[in-house]
């Protein structure tokens, strides 16, 4: 059985919801960001960084429309820890499970209102990222 962004997003939410206020929300953020699985440091390369985050994030996805996979980093606590809820969510999904499950847990967990403004662009662009690399695998190319 594949992975379910849904089911896994909602296990968010409720995680989540255990922490009374922000500065603990944002220690869990953190926590996540610091388990991420390392990221190999050849692949740290100009092409791999996105755009449109204002710390450095790396970010490479691999799979087909089966299954994605998702790999990322950042030299920041917090944008880690986006990125770790990202890849919970989305990473090993099928494309077109992935292109189903909107990232509702931005406002259900609150970042749409407790990010800056940079952090919160630099969170679109990851989902963007993670999105359009979903839809792509749904698109038949001319091979």
């Amino acid at each position: 059985m594949s992975h379910d962004p849904k089911a896994t997003q909602d296990e968010i939410i409720a995680e989540f919801e255990f922490f009374d206020d922000w500065m603990d929300k944002y220690q869990h953020l953190i926590d996540l960001g610091r388990q991420l699985p390392p990221f190999p440091d050849e692949l740290k390369t100009e092409e791999n960084i996105l755009k449109g985050c204002q710390s450095n994030v790396w970010f490479i996805s691999t799979g087909d429309g089966d299954a994605l996979t998702f790999q990322a980093t950042s030299d920041a606590a917090i944008v880690s820890g986006l990125i770790a809820l990202l890849l919970n969510i989305y990473s090993g999904a099928s494309a077109q499970a992935i292109v189903d499950t909107p990232p509702k847990f931005v406002d259900a967990i609150g970042l749409s209102r407790h990010l800056s403004a940079t952090r919160a662009n630099g969170l679109s662009s990851m989902v963007n990222r993670i999105q359009d690399t979903a839809r792509s695998a749904l698109t038949p190319t001319d091979g």
